[in-house]
């Protein structure tokens, strides 16, 4: 029986599952029942390439008994999931940490359409270590830094840096011209889960999202915008800058939900994840980093 323990050989982890009651006579159908939208084909050549398993990474027989309260984990797959033709760079690694240059639309983790093509399964075949795991996210669309563990034992003294605040992170923007307002400036709201759930909106209450916003290049069409997120809330520098009337350049979600194709590669999103600065919680020693990725010329 094939045995892939909790991540595949394309770095993917295996998603959880303990069996509900319900009358299936076996695993498969079971599973077809409570994912509907996945054809039961799809679940059999699953089941025949061993990537339904028990606890234990052993395959599991599509006949399998049912059994309520049974602990079964699978592996997610999209169908003609889109190649990303952009590649991410590594500008440091070491036992500890590494730190990733991610290309506009390359997502961190899997999520939605992208399973296989991520920045981190990418990374963890690159670096022949299964171990990685992301410390913080940026949007697909976003282009910019990344860090991530690579050791468990020193991974919660990296983790710490974010709840602390003990990580300045600077992102750069192009988007449309803010002569109105006094930079730099300081954008606080109130952010939660919009319509449709994907989107995020200012509401009223008590601010829980701050931005530092300041100018550093003028044109008459677009300004290039240097953003500080003090908090790190989903979507925060998007709807911010969407929220002031200067939506970011090719947001697709901001202040309109605009579709387009999943391998529409010709608008990227001019938001970029510049540089991350932090004392390094093992050794104290300041570190620095700097993306290589520049935005559209204004």
């Amino acid at each position: 029986m094939a045995s892939f323990g909790l991540k595949d050989r394309s770095g993917i982890d295996a998603s959880h599952l303990q069996l509900p009651p319900g009358p299936w006579q076996s695993v498969l159908a079971g599973l077809c029942a409570r994912f509907p939208r996945i054809e039961r084909e799809a679940w059999t050549q699953r089941f025949a390439r061993g990537r339904v398993q028990d606890t234990n990474g052993l395959s599991l027989a599509a006949d399998t008994p049912y059994r309520a309260g049974m602990a079964v984990r699978y592996f997610r797959e999209v169908d003609d999931e889109p190649r990303i033709p952009f590649e991410g760079k590594i500008l440091f690694a070491d036992n500890d940490l590494v730190v990733a240059d991610k290309p506009h639309f390359l997502p961190v983790t899997p999520a939605g359409r992208f399973v296989a093509e991520t920045l981190l399964g990418r990374l963890r075949q690159q670096l022949d270590n299964p171990m990685l795991v992301p410390l913080h996210r940026i949007d697909r669309e976003t282009a910019g830094l990344v860090l991530f563990s690579a050791n468990p034992h020193t991974r919660s003294a990296y983790q710490s840096l974010f709840p602390r605040r003990a990580i300045e992170k600077t992102y750069e923007a192009i988007a449309p011209p803010l002569p109105a307002l006094s930079m730099p400036h300081v954008r606080r709201s109130h952010l939660r889960a919009g319509e449709p759930f994907f989107r995020m909106c200012e509401a009223d209450g008590v601010p829980n999202s701050e931005t530092r916003i300041d100018v550093i290049g003028r044109e008459p069409l677009a300004w290039r915008y240097r953003l500080q997120p003090i908090t790190g809330r989903k979507h925060q520098l998007r709807l911010h800058m969407a929220a002031l009337g200067a939506p970011i350049v090719n947001d697709s979600l901001y202040p309109e939900l605009a579709m387009r194709a999943p391998d529409d590669f010709s608008r990227p999103l001019q938001l970029l994840a510049k540089a991350l600065r932090f004392n390094d919680p093992i050794d104290g020693q300041p570190r620095s980093f700097e993306s290589r990725h520049m935005l559209s010329t204004l």
